[in-house]
């Protein structure tokens, strides 16, 4: 049967366009037009569901009815929710601009190890790509779009008030990794120029502000845990031809004495299933608040370890996190201690072993039952037993277990803010924050000197490398906000200064198992200093312009 029906505000009768009408259970719906009309087929017993922005979501059973009118009623608490935007807070519904907030009954469900996850889907107009399949794969994300084909397309990530450096952290691709996803309590998304503006040029493509958790006024003592184990499989393989379909083919060119024929082993390898592994992982999660007299407390712990299915890919990560934030002067002096420290370890393996899987000879052994060189591991050999550099396959397995590929980064994030609202004038709010980003890592990329593929007279590969980042900051703004009940107007203003300061330093060291350096890069280092004042000036009047 057809319903149809108008849409109303509640407080002044007036038509609602847009408004989503959905059969509850079925992905039966339509939209409200200009004048806040409907029309749709649904069953005489189903449920209609009303739902638009800023609107509290209604459900009204139709019971036979073909006329449905409805008056939803403004969401207040929607409507009042705050947002975090650069230097401050606003209301959501006096928000300039392309701000998206999404919070904790917002994001994404099931295990996130990783924080981008937890608002894959959630923004519109941004896109989150992992760059690879593995645990210590980094992820691009790009905010309406890349805006540069040469420069970077990064947005500039912001977390509690401090803005970190986009380079990233040699030894770890994924600069969020930072975080435990459990310890976030939001994302704000800066999409548009009238919204990033504040932050300037490096904000050209978007922000990205984090908000982690705090502890509570009044609050009880609570420990929480949260905790997960998984295991992860693959679902397919690529298609390719058996070790007896191998054989066929050849035979079908060659006759079964030629030279060709005579290099056929006598296995059936899947070597796609010698790559691979059962990837198990867990994720153990804690954390304690409360409140004790005038100081709200925070402090959590996280371990998490995932194994790839792609065999020695695999990251160890702790991360912990301690939040104070006391209150003095009655209320008037607010200080904010934020102190974030992670050590991550990874393991990256070498991906040209899948591409090796799929074209390596199947009727080939894993290893070779005539030869403990070269590990132990099947290679194609010249006459004088030196491996076939040019033109030919390397051991999928080989190329994964005699490569050790590893780096460890500590990494502190921490800043100290102050909030003084001034007795004489309440109206006026004076912010001081000092924060600092400091990372420390080095790696190592091994390749054993029995490794046949970097065959060098038996001396392989041991390249070193390390850094250190520093990123200092110092803000000092002052927030007026005052209501002009009068005029039926609301003003905001905000005015201050920034410093940046950004450090980073380090080496590369090329060499063999013989310690002969191949070619080292002298140390090097970077620095330079950001400056700037800023400012902005929001009007609302009469609650709506």
């Amino acid at each position: 049967m057809r319903v149809t029906g108008k849409v109303t505000d509640a407080a002044d009768g007036s038509a609602l366009t847009g408004v989503t009408v959905i059969e509850k259970g079925t992905a039966n719906c339509t939209m409200t037009d200009t004048g806040g009309n409907y029309s749709l087929n649904v069953s005489p017993t189903s449920v209609l569901q009303f739902s638009y922005v800023g609107y509290m979501t209604q459900e009204v059973p139709v019971n036979g009815r073909t006329t449905v009118d409805v008056a939803l009623a403004l969401d207040v608490q929607a409507l009042q929710e705050v947002v975090v935007i650069g230097y401050g807070t606003v209301s959501k519904k006096d928000a300039t601009g392309s701000v998206v907030a999404v919070g904790a009954r917002d994001f994404s469900k099931g295990s996130a190890a990783r924080p981008q996850d937890l608002i894959v889907g959630k923004v519109p107009g941004v896109q989150i790509t992992n760059s690879g399949g593995d645990p210590t794969s980094g992820a691009t994300i790009r905010i309406r779009g890349g805006s540069s084909l040469s420069a970077s397309n990064d947005p500039l990530i912001v977390i509690d008030g401090v803005p970190i450096d986009n380079a990233g952290v040699s030894g770890m691709p994924n600069p969020l990794n930072l975080i435990n996803s459990n310890d976030i309590e939001s994302f704000t998304v800066l999409k548009d120029a009238s919204a990033t503006a504040i932050y300037g040029s490096r904000a050209s493509n978007g922000v990205i502000i984090i908000t982690t958790k705090k502890g509570l006024s009044g609050r009880p003592f609570r420990v929480t845990y949260d905790g997960s184990v998984s295991a992860g499989f693959r679902t397919g393989e690529v298609d390719v031809l058996s070790a007896e379909e191998f054989r066929a083919v050849l035979f079908s060119r060659y006759s079964t004495t030629s030279p060709a024929a005579q290099l056929l082993g006598k296995t059936s390898t899947d070597w796609q299933k010698e790559i691979y592994q059962t990837a198990f992982s867990l994720d153990h999660n804690f954390s304690f608040s409360g409140s004790y007299k005038f100081l709200p407390y925070r402090f959590s712990v996280g371990y998490t370890k995932e194994n790839g299915l792609l065999k020695t890919s695999g990251l160890e990560r702790l991360t912990s996190s301690l939040n104070l934030n006391p209150t003095f002067l009655d209320n008037h002096l607010t200080v904010n201690l934020n102190a974030k420290y992670m050590n991550i370890r990874n393991r990256f393996a070498d991906h040209g072993a899948i591409g090796a899987a799929v074209s390596f000879d199947p009727t080939q052994p894993v290893y070779d039952p005539n030869s403990s060189k070269y590990g132990g591991y099947f290679t194609w050999k010249q006459p004088n037993g030196d491996p076939i550099a040019i033109g030919v396959t390397s051991n999928p397995l080989a190329l994964l277990e005699l490569r050790n590929d590893r780096s460890m980064v500590n990494r502190f994030l921490g800043n100290a803010q102050i909030d003084y609202t001034f007795h004489f004038l309440p109206d006026l709010k004076l912010t001081v924050n000092a924060g600092a980003d400091y990372s420390w890592s080095d790696g190592k990329n091994i390749v054993s000197e029995m490794a046949a593929w970097y065959w060098n007279s038996g001396k392989g590969r041991y390249n070193t490398y390390t850094q250190t980042k520093k990123n200092e900051l110092l803000d000092i703004y002052a927030n007026y906000r005052k209501d002009l009940s009068s005029i039926n107007s609301r003003i905001d203003f905000t005015a201050g200064y920034s410093w940046q300061h950004f450090y980073r330093e380090g080496s590369y060291l090329e060499r063999n198992y013989a310690k002969t350096i191949t070619y080292q890069d002298n140390e090097y280092f970077t620095e330079s200093y950001l400056i700037s004042f800023f400012g902005r000036l929001n009007y609302v009047f009469m609650n709506r312009y």
